[in-house]
């Protein structure tokens, strides 16, 4: 079984997206409305960090480790954090 690798992007839309780095499609996509994001301010990814590794540990626990991953591929257009 071949390693993918992931990365947490800001799309430009300002969503916040985990998708693997060898593909442009989220996997998980992260919209705050605009007051959440006034509330939040320079904290919105960090906030959304949590909320994907939470869901991370959810999909582990349900039996993820079965799940056949690809090769890696960097894309260089995006942010990674």
């Amino acid at each position: 079984m071949s390693l993918s690798l992931f990365e947490i992007v800001i799309l430009p839309d300002g969503d916040i997206a985990l998708q693997r780095t060898d593909d442009d499609s989220p996997l998980i996509r992260i919209s705050f409305s605009d007051d959440a994001e006034a509330f939040l301010e320079s904290a919105k990814v960090d906030v959304a960090k949590v909320m994907i590794d939470a869901g991370i540990e959810v999909f582990e626990e349900l039996g993820a480790e079965n799940m056949k991953l690809e090769s890696p591929r960097i894309d260089k257009d995006r942010v990674l954090h």
